[in-house]
């Protein structure tokens, strides 16, 4: 008796021994590299869950799981936690358009239609002006206002983009980059051809990058000549990255092309073989039937700019129709020079009213839809839907915060509905790139925020005494 009591005794010790093994193991196996926790998370997936008092677990730069902020807690240990408790946790914000260096134009010129503001003001002031210091200092300040107000990816086209790509590395931002491509002399290239091999190199360079996405980004269909315009997709295609153009933006530029090419914009550029490789259009406001059946067939993603759109009076995109259509729809701001700022949350929620009034119906664009446009569906409009624009295991931990505790916020019956309609960039305390922690409680990490506006400062007095004396001109 007294050895089966041993016996039993030491299968017991064996057992416990193994359980803590396994417990050990398990607790080591599941630590993560941080967790943001309490708040509530709109994942954003194609189910569409918002979980109340749930938590993100990330490890490096990758999301390992989603869920209920008890169940996660229980299942894995964090060297850094977040609290978010009082906040909504969502996917970042995805700018499908801008110029980003621009924001050193905001307000320079405003209140006119869109040729009057290219040619008698822009185009001039970058003549004067545009350099690589330039460039560098307007991606830095553009960069502390994204992170500020919680884009995490934006797509660009403008010139000497290995600066704006070095500067957009630096404080840990992701992007799809466009060197620009244009017919006159430019800022960094006197012809096109020199423009071309400029964005060769940049491919070259950059094509191997973890948060820049590098591309070719000819400037429009009626800024380009044909030829350029092959060449360019012919590139694109050479290092498997995108084709980044204006398009449909205005009536003068359909007109323009139709004279010229007796063809729309879209089935010009299709004509030439543009659409055969990864692509996206931006602002495509003039889009017929047939021009939509394209841009689906081809897959080509488009950018609705509705802030830009108004301002310049260039028209109303038939986001709606895009999205009947299939064709992948983002969301951006265009430049601040145009626009005036790079807040998201404002542009999704122009974006939702200029749908129900143009249409005048108030279905047209529910927040819902507003938001996908985005995260999810910007995402897919980049060709980078596998990767970003949603809060889910296997993805890329681009996150952010945004309070929903203030009296503006409360009460708060559907968070989607703060999201769109409430929300501001003012109210994101915490910006996640590729789990690397942005900002926290308001407070950029990554950008020496007093040196960045100290430098916009001087180059906007540049700007200013450089247009002030191109205006005295005869």
């Amino acid at each position: 008796m007294r050895g089966m009591r041993i016996g039993v005794v030491v299968v017991a010790l064996i057992a416990l021994v193994a359980w803590l093994a396994i417990g050990v193991g398990r607790r080591s196996g599941d630590r993560v590299s941080l967790m943001v926790t309490g708040g509530t998370v709109v994942t954003m997936d194609a189910g569409g869950r918002v979980i109340e008092d749930a938590a993100v677990a990330i490890q490096g730069d990758t999301i390992v799981a989603v869920g209920p902020r008890l169940d996660i807690e229980s299942r894995y240990h964090a060297a850094s936690t977040i609290d978010a408790r009082g906040q909504i946790i969502m996917p970042g914000l995805i700018n499908a358009h801008t110029h980003v260096p621009m924001v050193l134009y905001r307000g320079l010129a405003d209140d006119l239609a869109l040729m009057d503001w290219l040619t008698k003001y822009i185009f001039p002031a970058e003549k004067a002006t545009v350099s690589p210091e330039f460039v560098r200092i307007g991606s830095n300040l553009a960069a502390l206002e994204m992170i500020e107000s919680g884009t995490t990816t934006f797509a660009d086209m403008y010139y000497f983009e290995d600066d704006i790509a070095e500067a957009t590395h630096e404080a840990g931002l992701r992007a799809v980059l466009g060197q620009s491509v244009i017919r006159f002399p430019v800022a960094d290239a006197a012809t096109p051809e020199l423009a071309l091999q400029r964005a060769e190199a940049f491919l070259a360079k950059w094509q191997n990058d973890p948060l820049i996405t590098p591309a070719v980004a000819p400037h429009a269909p009626y800024t380009v000549e044909p030829e350029t315009l092959k060449a360019a997709r012919a590139l694109a295609n050479k290092y498997n990255k995108p084709l980044l153009i204006h398009l449909a933006e205005t009536k003068d530029e359909i007109k323009i092309v139709q004279e010229a090419r007796h063809a729309s914009p879209v089935t010009f550029l299709d004509s030439l073989g543009i659409w055969n490789g990864r692509s996206l259009g931006a602002h495509a406001v003039w889009l017929d039937a047939a021009d939509m059946q394209v841009l689906h067939d081809r897959g080509v993603g488009l950018a609705h700019n509705p802030e830009s759109n108004m301002k310049l009076a260039s028209g109303v995109a038939a986001v709606t129709d895009w999205i009947a259509h299939g064709i992948h729809a983002g969301l951006g701001t265009d430049g601040a020079a145009s626009n005036n700022d790079l807040d998201m949350f404002e542009a999704m929620r122009q974006a939702a009213f200029l749908a129900k009034v143009s249409s005048l119906n108030p279905t047209a664009m529910p927040a819902t839809n507003a938001l996908e446009m985005a995260t999810r569906r910007g995402a897919e409009a980049l060709g980078l839907g596998d990767r970003i624009g949603s809060l889910e295991p296997g993805k890329q931990a681009d996150l952010i915060t945004i309070a929903a505790d203030g009296a503006r916020q409360t009460p708060m019956f559907n968070a989607i509905s703060h999201i769109v309609y409430v929300a501001r960039g003012s109210d994101v305390r915490t910006t996640i790139v590729a789990g690397r922690v942005l900002m926290a409680d308001g407070r950029v990490r990554t950008l020496r925020s007093a040196e960045v506006l100290q430098d916009a400062r001087m180059m906007a007095g540049r700007v200013r005494a450089a247009v002030s004396t191109k205006s005295k001109e005869p």
